[in-house]
């Protein structure tokens, strides 16, 4: 069976891969297709896609929103976006431009609670062609010795609710979803199970966006259970929406979490993948 992956991250967000050797790691790992899905931004497509051509992978451009749906973050991938399409670049240049005053000033507070840091170590940390993400500033607290491990920069500084912690800027859900559009793509709920609603809750979550044009679900994810998946591929099947999955892949920004499997036991058919095709009637391949 023809095996694929639908959510990966590479070092143009907070990824450790570079869209290279991510193309290179999904082909020597079996995978027929992935989705570069980095968060906010699409700079590694380019490059991803152009390796996948080279070792025969095929590699479908994408897109990791960060969202705001009435007070709550949830994320939206977008499948088959257009890169060069002038209005969602112009669009994630303004998030970029938004970032970065977010990131001073969670600087700024950080060296008020004694953890001081230069953008230089962000930079550092991230990489100069990156989005620097709270994933980066976690990694240069942990270069700088502040930290002993990456997730107390979260626990301690930089999560929901610290001291450090800054909102940064998200589009609507229903922005997201029609900039996904606009550039050519299909936009699909990302792992639903991860806000802390029950299923009841994200059913009517998913009726909702899907009113506001939804394309699909990500069912199959590595943290969801069986009953997970059965149930979200059930609310697909009754909402005519298309059933996706990923695992969310980050390099060693998520140990013991894999390319395609996930912590093990994920497999994503390629039938999923054909169907977002014959969806935007592209040929099958």
């Amino acid at each position: 069976m023809k095996l694929i992956d639908l959510h990966v991250h590479s070092t143009a967000s907070d990824g450790t891969l570079t869209p290279s050797e991510l193309a290179v790691y999904a082909h020597t790992k079996g995978l027929s297709a992935i989705a570069l899905t980095d968060h906010d931004t699409i700079s590694g497509i380019e490059e991803c896609m152009q390796k996948g051509h080279e070792i025969g992978l095929t590699v479908i451009p994408g897109i990791e929103f960060s969202a705001d749906h009435y007070g709550k973050e949830v994320h939206i991938l977008g499948y088959y976006i257009n890169p060069k399409d002038e209005t969602l670049s112009a669009q994630l240049e303004d998030l970029i431009v938004a970032r970065s005053k977010r990131n001073e000033m969670v600087l700024q507070k950080l060296s008020e609670v004694g953890c001081p840091l230069e953008l230089e170590d962000l930079i550092s940390a991230a990489g100069k062609d990156a989005v620097i993400t709270r994933a980066h500033i976690a990694k240069a607290l942990l270069n700088k010795g502040y930290i002993k491990e990456r997730s107390e920069a979260f626990s301690k500084y930089i999560g929901e609710g610290k001291p450090c912690f800054v909102p940064k800027a998200r589009f609507t859900t229903n922005q997201c979803i029609k900039l996904i559009h606009q550039a050519g793509g299909v936009a699909v709920l990302a792992h639903p199970m991860l806000y802390g609603y029950n299923r009841s809750e994200i059913t009517q979550l998913i009726k909702g966006m899907k009113a506001a044009g939804l394309d699909g679900v990500e069912c199959l994810y590595s943290t969801h259970t069986k009953e997970d998946t059965h149930h979200l591929l059930q609310v697909c099947s009754h909402l005519n929406l298309l059933p996706t999955g990923g695992s969310d892949f980050h390099g060693t920004n998520k140990p013991n979490l894999d390319l395609g499997c996930g912590y093990g036991q994920l497999a994503i058919p390629f039938k999923l993948l054909a169907s977002i095709q014959q969806h935007l009637g592209l040929s099958l391949r």
